[in-house]
């Protein structure tokens, strides 16, 4: 039975707190779509999609209408396109992404992941014609998202992926300048990739995965700020048992939806994703959560403990709430995505430094981050793997999406939840000898745990 109170809570949460679902995301095995045509294995992958997918959009409606909660996207991840690419060119992986999009735009889905390569020992062909068409791809196409692993902890970190993937991403920058380089806000580059992620840039439909499955990503960082605020004068202990119980209600919410979609599309539930993920809306914040807590600003000193203990409440909240967690499930920092994050950084208080170090302690890494427009791209490649070496060593996911775009100081816009942000400044000083020895730097020592 229900209590009246938690009934009304909820609801207040929903109405002033910004609490929301903020994905439903259907994710869809292509093995069965092999072909050595590309013609052919565009056709299968559309038809698949189409069939699968065709009743997600009015699911989630449904849903919402059924219990007032608000479900921000739906969307659609698949397998890792390179696995399907071993026979393509560059010019037919192009082709499969322009296909992904028109089915994206047929569906009403609002994005779709899975132009994705898992690198992280090295390349096949087909992870070579997918990385190598990232940039035509995400610029001619509107809804598709890209993802890269380029290293694991059992792995190493391949630095051969992490020296392309930074002139990738210059690439994407320059191909896609004229519109504030929109291309890099839907390419990641990961270490120790989750397979179940239900939040893009990163979502695919991982190899151990079932034929089809429903994930759903939460969010409520309003939810929390507010709690903590309630709260008042407390001490830290009873601040990360505010934040447990305030996890624990909201990841009910994404159970009770998750269930509901599963039943309705005949499709397994898969797992709910806790992460706490901030909109540009303001009040729906994680800095805002951070600050609630008592810091002057997002970046001072302490940020990094707040963050810390914030993700840790998060997962032990959450965790009790659902049946099956998964994907990052903890806190997001993302800078453009975020009120919060996107004043401390115009106001100097939260520099790309400091961002590295809090991403030792939350869900993903360096994301949403406006770096100059003209940052070479050996720079790129050593904030990635600064950033994915963090993950590799502490067997974490790890993740990087920078967008080099204008200069220090500029606000660039990308619009929705992807929001805008400062562009701030990376350091003077060249990695490029040390990226251009290439090879792998080894997996540590805590790899080996068998």
């Amino acid at each position: 039975m229900f209590d009246t109170k938690d009934i009304i809570e909820t609801i207040s949460m929903i109405r002033e707190e910004c609490l929301d679902i903020r994905t439903i995301t259907m994710g869809i095995s292509l093995y069965d779509c092999q072909s050595e045509n590309p013609e052919r294995l565009c056709s299968r992958i559309y038809d698949r999609i189409m069939s699968r997918a065709a009743k997600l959009v009015k699911t989630g409606e449904d849903i919402e209408k059924k219990y007032g909660i608000p479900i921000i996207n739906k969307r659609v991840s698949v397998t890792p396109i390179a696995l399907m690419a071993g026979g393509l060119s560059v010019d037919d992986a192009v082709k499969v992404a322009k296909t992904l999009d028109r089915a994206a735009h047929e569906l009403g889905i609002n994005f779709i992941g899975g132009f994705s390569a898992l690198v992280q020992k090295g390349f096949t062909n087909g992870s070579r014609a997918v990385i190598d068409a990232i940039p035509q791809a995400l610029a001619e196409t509107e809804r598709v998202c890209s993802s890269v692993n380029v290293a694991s902890t059992k792995a190493g970190i391949n630095m051969d992926a992490v020296a392309q993937m930074g002139r990738i991403i210059r690439q994407t920058a320059d191909i896609t300048a004229d519109r504030d380089a929109i291309g890099c806000a839907k390419l990641v580059v990961f270490a120790n990739v989750p397979e179940d992620n239900p939040f893009m840039a990163g979502a695919f439909h991982g190899v151990g995965e079932p034929e089809t499955v429903i994930n759903v990503g939460v969010s409520g960082p309003g939810v929390v700020a507010s709690a903590i605020r309630r709260k008042g004068d407390c001490n830290l202990t009873e601040v990360a048992e505010t934040i447990k119980r305030t996890a624990f209600k909201i990841t009910r919410v994404g159970q009770l939806v998750a269930k509901e979609a599963s039943e309705r599309l005949g499709v397994p539930f898969g797992i709910v994703d806790l992460s706490l993920a901030p909109t540009p809306a303001v009040g729906d914040s994680v800095a805002y959560i951070l600050e609630s807590m008592g810091l002057e600003k997002c970046g001072c000193h302490g940020t990094t403990a707040a963050l810390a203990m914030l993700n840790d409440a998060v997962k032990k909240g959450g965790v009790m709430a659902s049946s099956h967690v998964g994907g990052l499930s903890g806190a997001f920092i993302p800078v453009s995505e975020d009120a919060g994050m996107i004043e401390a950084a115009k106001c100097g208080a939260l520099s790309l430094d400091k961002l590295e170090a809090m991403t030792a302690v939350c869900s993903v890494g360096l994301d949403m981050i406006a770096i100059p427009g003209d940052t070479p791209a050996e720079v790129i490649s050593g904030i990635i793997a600064d950033e994915i070496s963090i993950g590799v060593v502490n067997t974490k996911t790890t993740a990087v999406r920078l967008i080099p775009a204008g200069k220090v100081g500029d606000m660039v816009s990308f619009g929705g939840l992807l929001g805008e942000a400062p562009v701030i400044p990376v350091s003077n000083y060249s990695p490029a000898k040390f990226i251009g020895r290439g090879g792998r730097i080894p997996a540590p020592l805590q790899s080996l745990k068998n």
